[in-house]
């Protein structure tokens, strides 16, 4: 007898949807753009559409595949019975075999010429390599309009100076503006190797079993060249431009974990940004979008938490992750294929692309209503102002005639000073202590602490990055996602 607080769960099978796990990142992040690419009814279509271009280029060339079988065929591409297919796979163990006797019924005049030739990688690898172009298309986009946003609130933000930090620790002031650009830049480094690996992508084609393409050379009576009219056909009814030129019984594994790095790469850029406009909430000089209804903690009504930015950063966590076991699956694929491949890839491709996806929508709802608290930041600098101004304070001294390291000594000494008022609670008097001395009577304090000039070429660098780099890739690749409402 179970003698503990909770009782042995009831196992018998439940009908309620509600008793059944259901993956958060289709139910609760990702976009239903990016979750309708990976669901089982786009999936097993592109499965049903692969077998049309087959028979189609198969009949093309030659074979006796009647226009009346095509038609049946392209009349029943949807809808897919998933319960018979579920059916047939609970009896045969195989999946592709369910399907393609599943759509055997629902076409009984093309069953003969079904799956003519192919192996079940041809329907399996060349719909996911279709769904992978397809999400890189989705994930670009998304990339350009995260971009596209973030630039106007660079633009607009790039004459606010604020306290720079290296090694977290006050450094010479940049700019808001600026620091936007650093999370521009990753992004466009993310584009343009998005763009590169879905210019790469070629389809699976015919390669049969092995890779040999022996069976379509036993149809084709020996005839070399219209095996490989046949690979060139079926890859551009499928949308690509060629195949891969050699492959075993499935593509090398290696193009998904190229693409899942890219992904992951992404992934590392969001992070970053995310992480840095965390540590800026916390110092109060910028804030995610926070709704008027949002409640920031159940125990502590005040907090305005920076939720979407941690889930931005849970979700990169999680991608990254991901991609060493892609680099794991293609490193141990045996010879010509291993099936150890399929479970692995079920689960990191689709969610490698949906938690993708889900960071993309976040960043964009952030990047969109980035709050910008002026007092938190000039708070903040001025706290550090006078130290970040020495510099400026001894050349003005040294211009004025005074001894450059007796300056740099009495500096040294204030700013020791005026560091250990502020470790017992007490403003940063620097500037007081500075006016006091009579090494320093000859110089505009007041003009040494403007901040503007501290800031370099900050402003003029935003400028020039905004018209230069992020305009030319925002002409380039002009689409952009559609708005994706949050979920939570």
């Amino acid at each position: 007898m179970n003698q503990g607080l909770n009782p042995v769960p009831d196992l018998e099978p439940r009908t309620s949807p509600r008793d059944v796990w259901d993956n958060p990142l289709a139910t609760r992040y990702a976009s239903a753009e990016m979750t309708r690419l990976w669901s089982d009814n786009h999936r097993y279509r592109l499965w049903r559409q692969a077998w049309l271009a087959l028979a189609e280029a198969e009949a093309e060339l030659g074979l006796p595949i009647s226009p009346t079988q095509l038609a049946e065929m392209r009349a029943h591409l949807e809808p897919i019975d998933f319960a018979k297919a579920a059916e047939y796979e609970k009896k045969m163990r195989h999946d592709v075999f369910a399907h393609l006797h599943t759509f055997g019924d629902a076409c009984p005049t093309a069953r003969p010429i079904l799956h003519l030739g192919a192996t079940s990688a041809y329907v399996t690898d060349n719909t996911d390599l279709v769904m992978m172009r397809e999400s890189l298309d989705l994930i670009a986009s998304r990339l350009a309009t995260v971009i596209e946003r973030l630039a106007a609130k660079a633009m607009a933000t790039r004459d606010i100076v604020c306290l720079g930090l290296t090694h977290l620790q006050p450094a010479q002031p940049t700019t808001i503006g600026k620091r936007i650009c650093l999370w521009i830049h990753d992004l466009l480094i993310d584009l343009d190797e998005v763009l590169h690996r879905r210019r790469l992508l070629r389809a699976r084609g015919v390669k049969g079993t092995t890779g040999t393409q022996a069976s379509f050379l036993e149809l084709f009576a020996g005839d070399h060249a219209k095996v490989r009219a046949l690979d060139s056909l079926v890859s551009r009814k499928l949308g690509f431009d060629a195949s891969y030129d050699v492959s075993g019984q499935t593509y090398t594994r290696k193009i998904d974990s190229q693409v899942v790095a890219t992904l992951a790469g992404v992934s590392e850029s969001t992070h970053k940004a995310g992480n840095d406009l965390r540590l800026s909430a916390a110092s109060g000089e910028l804030e995610e979008p926070f709704e008027q209804d949002q409640v920031g903690s159940s125990a502590m009504p005040y907090k305005r938490n920076p939720m979407r930015a941690e889930r931005m950063c849970g979700l990169a966590r999680f991608v990254m992750g991901l991609a060493a076991t892609a680099g794991q699956t293609a490193a141990v694929q045996w010879f010509e294929r291993t099936l150890d491949d399929s479970a692995p890839r079920r689960l990191v491709l689709p969610q490698a692309f949906l938690a993708t996806d889900a960071q993309l929508v976040l960043y964009t709802n952030i990047a969109g209503g980035l709050v910008v608290l002026p007092g938190g930041i000039r708070r903040n600098l001025d706290a550090h102002l006078p130290f970040l101004a020495s510099e400026r304070i001894l050349m003005a001294g040294t211009t004025a005639g005074g001894d450059r390291q007796t300056l740099h000594e009495a500096i040294r000494t204030h700013s020791h000073a005026a560091t250990a008022g502020m470790r017992e609670g007490r403003p940063n008097d620097l500037v007081e202590r500075l006016a006091a001395d009579p090494l320093f009577a000859g110089i505009d304090l007041k003009q040494a602490m403007d901040v503007h000039g501290l800031a370099g070429r900050a402003s003029a660098q935003v400028e020039e990055f905004l018209a230069g780099p992020v305009h030319e890739a925002l002409q380039a690749h002009p689409t952009r996602a559609a708005e994706s409402a949050l979920k939570v």
